[in-house]
């Protein structure tokens, strides 16, 4: 059986043992559950689990930190009589060559205020991004690729 799919059995037994308690019992059964498995990791076969699941989270964080700044930086643009904004559309060059690695990386980019993954070329190695807050073409591209595209690919391959 997949680990992670033993791990959300586990929560969800502790969740009903605990007769309840919604969310917050669910991750700590999720947590105690990932730690009995990591314990007992010599009893498995070869599996990354144990590899992914950490940069899964690391991910996590990564976007919602980057979602809450983004909005804070679009919310003061707009009730401020100056605005900060200068658009633009750069080409980034992509490392992610499965259409999930793709997928993700676009679509994790357009969900961000203030950036919009525009179109893919056709040798699907330059994704087109449209940036509300464009300062410097190569210090975006290096956000990207060392930020999101990096963490994306640490979870996919």
């Amino acid at each position: 059986m997949n680990l992670f799919v033993l791990n959300i059995a586990f929560a969800a037994l502790f969740v009903t043992l605990l007769e309840g308690g919604g969310l917050p019992t669910f991750l700590f059964g999720f947590a105690l559950g990932y730690a009995v498995l990591w314990l007992t990791k010599p009893l498995y076969p070869k599996t990354r689990y144990f590899q992914k699941f950490p940069k899964t989270i690391n991910l996590t964080l990564f976007f919602l930190k980057e979602l809450a700044v983004s909005n804070l930086k679009v919310l003061w643009d707009v009730i401020t009589p100056k605005h900060i904004n200068r658009p633009g559309i750069i080409g980034v060059p992509l490392a992610a060559r499965s259409d999930l690695e793709i997928f993700l990386v676009a679509n994790l980019l357009s969900l961000t205020p203030g950036t919009l993954s525009v179109d893919l070329s056709e040798d699907r190695r330059t994704l087109y991004v449209h940036v509300m807050f464009l300062e410097d073409v190569e210090e975006t591209r290096r956000q990207i690729k060392s930020g999101l595209e990096r963490r994306v690919l640490e979870v996919t391959r």
